[in-house]
């Protein structure tokens, strides 16, 4: 079996460091690996549409940024297929099946679905496309046959609701679908960074986030502003390193030869711990090391970045072409099973007619 990579993101903003060490990251590991036969990196518009639907300006504008963070993170259109959802629109027909699929209540079950429209204060006004999310997204899994989906751990509701669907379509339909399985980042503290506030989560509608394209003051002047072990009042004091997002981001950042070459007089982050948790050690000074190796990780991301911003024609050109080789491709295997849904739809339709017509012969004729 081929090993197939399906991931992507909602452009509803651009994109942080929480999506690159989340996923971003492990993407372009998994890109350059050689172990995939084929990627695809999804900027899923049509799902972003859900919940912004008043302002569809907003998802429009955010499609090139997505892109833009894409290319500058360093995914390579000549490794992955970087495409937008809605220019194929089979997956939105999927979805439609899929829905028969899945109860209401199994939904309301998902933790994510439930943080999503706690966050968003949605109760019971919550538009019907967002709330079928987790449907839509196991659409684009199967779609392409994806063996293997890299995603942040709060994605991982959404697997699973995915596994359910391919588990009751194929007892339905026959064995079609591909069982994916999640990737999750190496690095624990990669999983679901906080925001620079101190909150569970860094999201963009919170904006509690560092962004890939903000330039090294903007990034500076958020990291002196974060959130840190709120009774570490003097530099004497004790510290707290466990829930503490300065460590938690150093965890996620931080690699060995960045002491040597910025903080010389530790030998790695052990020992900083341990000099912040008996005390004497003060905010500022970790807070000056974490800018100093963030500048040193997002440097080249924003270098990149403004390459591609100075050749816009070139990214409209891959996301066209992409669309172009991926509509030709897709229709070979998508419509398999598309179509064998269907059939198996109208062979059950012929029978009931069938049916309904013997029971309404006379009873003489029923023989």
């Amino acid at each position: 079996m081929s090993k197939i990579i399906l991931t992507g993101d909602r452009p509803t903003g651009r994109l942080h460091v929480g999506h690159y060490v989340g996923s971003l990251a492990e993407r372009v590991k998994l890109q350059n690996s050689g172990l995939y036969d084929e990627i695809y990196i999804m900027i899923a518009d049509a799902q972003a549409l859900t919940d912004n639907a008043e302002h569809p300006e907003k998802v429009r504008h955010n499609i090139l940024q997505v892109a833009l963070d894409y290319l500058a993170c360093g995914l390579d259109p000549e490794k992955s297929n970087i495409f937008i959802q809605s220019m194929v629109p089979e997956l939105t027909e999927l979805t439609f099946y899929y829905m028969n699929l899945v109860t209401v209540a199994r939904v309301q079950r998902n933790p994510t679905v439930k943080s999503e429209i706690k966050m968003r204060n949605f109760e019971a006004s919550i538009p019907v496309g967002f709330f079928c999310y987790p449907i839509s997204q196991a659409a684009d899994i199967t779609a392409f046959r994806a063996t293997h989906v890299p995603v942040g751990e709060d994605q991982l509701p959404m697997l699973e609701q995915c596994k359910e669907i391919v588990h009751k379509f194929n007892t339905v339909y026959g064995d079609t679908l591909t069982d994916p399985e999640i990737v999750l980042s190496s690095n624990k503290a990669c999983l679901r960074l906080p925001g620079i506030d101190g909150k569970a989560k860094m999201s963009k509608s919170l904006g509690n986030c560092i962004y890939l394209s903000d330039e090294e003051a903007d990034v500076k002047k958020k990291v002196m502003s974060m959130f840190t072990d709120p009774n570490h009042l003097r530099v004497e004091d004790p510290g707290r390193v466990e829930g503490n997002p300065v460590f938690i981001y150093l965890d996620a950042f931080c690699k060995p030869e960045y002491f040597a070459e910025f903080l010389p007089e530790y030998q790695n982050l052990d020992e900083l711990k341990a000099h912040y948790t008996r005390g004497g050690l003060g905010d500022v000074k970790v807070k000056k090391f974490l800018n100093k190796v963030l500048q040193a990780e997002l440097s080249p991301i924003r270098e990149r970045r403004k390459y591609w911003e100075q050749h816009l024609n070139d990214v409209y050109d891959i996301l066209k072409e992409e669309a172009r080789l991926l509509k030709q491709k897709l229709h070979r295997h998508f419509m398999m099973f598309v179509q064998q849904c269907r059939s198996t739809t109208l062979m059950i339709q012929l029978n009931q007619i069938i049916i309904c017509r013997w029971l309404q012969r006379p009873t003489t004729m029923r023989k």
